[in-house]
């Protein structure tokens, strides 16, 4: 499975981006990320979350998942991020920003 995704504005505006095969995890890594797909019902959510509410200074999200023959993207400003998709773009945030010494 291949995970692009990509995190902008915020209040520095500086974005996060993540380009993931899955098959380079270790094996736990690997199937949490896809128990988190799964139960965020990533491939059943629209393209687009259109924004509950106004704001400055809010992050955007744009993830994308490759998987044999299914692709699908999802684009939304953090206010609308379904309950079920934020452990999913957390996760993905920690793996973006890389270890930690």
């Amino acid at each position: 499975m291949i995970i692009r995704f990509e995190r902008t504005g915020g209040f520095t505006a500086i974005p996060m981006r993540l380009d993931l095969d899955t098959d380079t995890l270790e094996p736990v890594e690997h199937q949490n990320l896809h128990g988190l797909i799964e139960t965020s019902g990533f491939f059943s959510l629209p393209v687009r979350l259109p924004a509950t509410s106004k704001g400055s200074d809010r992050f955007y999200y744009k993830l994308t998942v490759v998987e044999l023959n299914r692709s699908h993207t999802v684009e939304s400003e953090e206010t609308s991020l379904p309950e079920n998709l934020r452990p999913l773009i957390q996760k993905l945030v920690l793996l973006a920003r890389g270890p930690r010494s």
